[in-house]
């Protein structure tokens, strides 16, 4: 399903989805969603004159406990075309503390539209715990 939106619909979209932490646009640009991008796209214009990138890579962490924890991160590869943007790829992964890859799903043939929460993509590449099993005698009694 493709969905091409201006800056403020894509990001308010995905806003609302609680992609609502900081973005980097390219490497770099931190900020909130719109605006790591929109101070990408005002930078490249100004310093190059010409049309940004006609993909985007904006990256951020959907979960973070501290330095010394697990979290998750997330890589939306951004269509840029005439000034609207169509998400057309997400990379969701969990990592330990030193980077390293624990869980990771790829989603591709995405829009802003059918892209998952923020909650459900950290479902996603989370661990469900494992409900206990209770040995056999020690359960309930009628």
């Amino acid at each position: 399903m493709e969905a091409l939106s201006d800056l403020n619909t894509f990001a308010k979209i995905l806003t609302a989805k609680g992609y609502n932490g900081y973005f980097h646009t390219q490497g770099a640009y931190a900020g909130k969603l719109k605006d790591s991008i929109g101070d990408y796209l005002a930078d490249n214009r100004k310093n190059s004159g010409g049309v940004p990138n006609q993909e985007l890579f904006i990256t951020g962490y959907l979960l973070w406990a501290g330095e010394d924890k697990p979290r998750v991160e997330c890589c939306m590869r951004v269509k840029y075309l005439n000034g609207k943007f169509f998400l057309h790829k997400m990379e969701v992964a969990r990592k330990d503390q030193f980077g390293g890859v624990l869980k990771q799903s790829e989603l591709a043939n995405l829009s802003v539209i059918t892209a998952p929460g923020a909650k459900e993509a950290i479902a996603m590449v989370s661990d469900t715990p494992k409900r206990k099993a209770v040995p056999k005698g020690k359960g309930f009694r009628h």
